[in-house]
């Protein structure tokens, strides 16, 4: 379909059965005035009378609607879109004057009576411009007001959608980029341990299933409950305590009065993050501090891990948390504040999201 077909497709917006109701609203209404007018009109002369001055009025909006405005006007034809409306109001004045003298009057009225020629009803211009123009202008005007706003409707609910599934998607992506990355550290550390014939195996794969679980099931949603986040870090630590033993100092503390929900896995890329700049490359005796407070509708959770190298060196964590930034856009969009705090021997994240 070309560019011009698509404008004057009227089936594409807005419905057919808006257009249908619109002129089906017209006619009454034009008939309800043109017997109120004149008492001794009868229906079918109301009726008639009204057909022929709309049989112009008609297609004149369409035209304006659907050619007028989007080809000329919108592109900042101004000109020429103000001769074009004159010489087609003048065009259907003219039309609907010739209508009801040589159509509709002949239908409703004894003969003999005085017919004015077309000649007569051109050259008329007081009569088109006083009488007819007004009728005209402002039939077309509410029709293509009303084209214009189910247009504009349309269109924006369109492009809310579009940026909603855009998001989603951006989401989603964001979530398949962290979730691989952290199988493979998980899967990597019971692996470890199965070479060690270690009896902290069995312990470890049950870990590992519950965090499964909490992913494959409970973080398709856009949310999820605050408690089960913290079970989710809970068994994550624990996994990795296996794998650190005693060397691995891990402080978490939490105060939460009641749940909430949240975006789900942004505390535990935190966390992971944590782990993998932190204490997987500290070979002496990392430590890992978190903190989770929830208060008048304020979410805080802190994270700190000493480093065994400066600030500088180990910038290769900013990775993570430019996803883990990027999720937080989406989702909470200024509703957030993510603080990263990097010192000498330490690496802190602050976070902090208001409900």
């Amino acid at each position: 379909m070309s560019a011009f077909e698509n404008k004057f497709d009227i089936s594409a917006s807005p419905k057919w059965y808006h257009h249908l109701f619109f002129w089906i609203a017209i006619i009454i209404i034009f008939i309800t005035r043109a017997t109120y007018e004149d008492t001794s009109h009868t229906f079918k002369t109301s009726f008639t009378y009204v057909l022929c001055h709309l049989t112009p009025i008609i297609p004149l909006s369409y035209l304006i609607a659907y050619i007028i405005i989007p080809k000329f006007y919108q592109k900042k034809k101004y000109w020429l879109t103000a001769i074009l409306l004159l010489f087609i109001y003048y065009i259907a004045s003219a039309l609907g004057r010739i209508m009801i003298v040589h159509v509709g009057e002949p239908i409703v009225r004894i003969p003999p009576y005085y017919t004015e020629s077309i000649q007569e009803i051109l050259t008329d211009l007081p009569k088109l411009i006083f009488h007819y123009f007004p009728q005209i202008f402002t039939i077309s005007l509410i029709f293509t007001f009303i084209k214009t706003f189910i247009e504009y409707n349309r269109v924006t609910q369109k492009s809310i959608l579009l940026d909603k599934e855009k998001a989603t998607a951006e989401l989603s992506l964001l979530k398949a980029q962290l979730n691989p990355h952290f199988l493979f550290n998980t899967l990597n550390n019971i692996y470890m341990l199965s070479l060690d014939n270690s009896p902290k195996t069995p312990e470890s794969i049950g870990k590992l299933s519950e965090i499964l679980d909490h992913i494959l099931y409970k973080c398709n949603r856009k949310y999820v409950s605050l408690s089960s986040e913290i079970s989710l870090l809970e068994n994550y630590i624990a996994l990795e305590k296996l794998r650190y033993d005693d060397r691995l100092k891990v402080n978490f503390s939490k105060d939460i009065g009641y749940d909430i929900e949240i975006a789900p896995l942004i505390l535990l890329s935190l966390v992971e993050n944590a782990f993998k700049h932190g204490a997987g490359e500290d070979s002496g005796s990392p430590e890992i501090t978190i903190d989770i407070v929830l208060k008048d509708n304020l979410f805080t959770f802190n994270i700190m891990n000493t480093i065994a190298t400066t600030y500088e060196s180990n910038h290769k964590g900013y990775l993570g948390l430019t996803n883990i930034r990027k999720q937080l856009d989406l989702i909470y969009s200024n509703s957030y504040n993510l603080n990263i705090i990097p010192q000498t021997n330490t690496f802190a994240v602050n976070l902090q999201i208001t409900l």
